[in-house]
């Protein structure tokens, strides 16, 4: 036996660079592609659109990072945002009537920040009934919030009838068209929540939990951990951002609908586990959901302005979520090898 043995060498793993660092590198490799194909792309003011596109499929990304991590995936997200928004809009507007007005006049609601807490704490209860159902009757996360996107989308055609509500408050309106300096009001709304997100991962025992149930569930539970209540917990922060994302989609687009949030599911999943946190539960981050979806907002931007079609850009994230989890497979494997 060797003196060396068990000692490290100091020698960079170029898998573990690529674990680390792949999505940022593939980031600014995307951007230096579009920056060369379109003049436009580097402007101050399509950086802020893409910033300000990606803080609400990114604020939902972030409550998914917290699922994903302890192995389990929701589904429901789109439906549940459409949900919170509409109830959203009901709360501001004080009625459920619909019309395509842009005024505010038709109605009294109760202002923005009844609204704001009525988005919040409706996607709040949602994650907690659905990780209730996850963990007290012991079925799979995907089937609960597979069930969820019927039922949440079913919920806000019933509220809202099929229709828009719409003609919001300037204050409303504010958190999502106002500027701060030149920085877009949902940008640093989606900023500071990424930057509590990163704390509680990185610096609680709530988020070393998260981990500990998403490596091992039944170590977890051994060693402790009430992992039915951290799964709970995921699913509430989760739903959290839905209805906060919910009201920030409604206050930039002055309207609440019914078909908000569809296909959201994919993107934001694909943001996730594109930014290095995988599948399978245990290993991410924050930063790499962050980068994650400022990849996608990047690639759809990019396709558009060299008139990409949309189905195209579908078809393009659809095809970059399998190679992200295959190569997260790939790396598991030389890794552990």
């Amino acid at each position: 036996m060797t003196m060396t043995t068990g000692v490290r060498t100091g020698r960079i793993s170029p898998i573990r660079l690529l674990k680390q660092f792949g999505p940022l590198l593939f980031l600014f490799a995307l951007m230096l592609v579009f920056a060369l194909t379109n003049e436009a792309f580097l402007t101050q003011l399509n950086l802020f659109n893409v910033a300000r596109q990606i803080s609400i499929t990114g604020l939902i990304a972030l409550g998914m990072t917290f699922v994903i991590l302890t192995a389990g995936i929701d589904l429901s997200v789109g439906a549940l945002l459409a949900f919170c928004g509409m109830v959203a809009a009901v709360v501001a507007k004080g009625t459920t009537a619909n019309t395509l007005s842009l005024g505010t006049t038709e109605a009294s609601g109760w202002g923005w920040s009844a609204a704001l807490f009525a988005a919040v704490l409706v996607g709040t209860v949602a994650g907690a009934i659905q990780g209730g159902l996850i963990t007290l009757l012991k079925v799979p996360p995907f089937v609960v919030t597979l069930g969820g996107l019927t039922v949440f989308r079913g919920f806000t055609l019933m509220l809202s009838g099929g229709g828009p509500i719409s003609g919001f408050s300037a204050e409303m309106r504010w958190f999502g068209t106002g500027l701060v300096g030149p920085v877009p009001v949902p940008v640093i709304i989606f900023v500071f929540a990424a930057l509590l997100c990163h704390i509680v991962l990185r610096y609680t025992r709530f988020g070393r939990e998260v981990y500990a149930v998403g490596g091992n569930a039944e170590a977890a539970r051994l060693s402790g951990i009430r992992v039915d209540r951290v799964l709970v917990a995921v699913y509430m922060i989760v739903g959290f951002f839905c209805g906060l994302a919910a009201f920030v989609l409604a206050a930039r687009l002055n309207s609440a609908e019914a078909v908000a949030g569809i296909g959201y599911e994919l993107t934001v999943i694909s943001a996730v586990v594109i930014g290095g946190t995988s599948l399978f539960g245990g290993i991410g981050s924050i930063g790499g959901t962050v980068v994650g979806a400022a990849l996608i907002g990047v690639l759809v931007n990019g396709l558009q302005l060299n008139n990409v079609s949309s189905y195209t850009q579908q078809v393009t994230i659809g095809l970059i979520l399998i190679a992200a989890v295959a190569f997260d497979r790939w790396l598991k494997t030389r890794s552990s090898g």
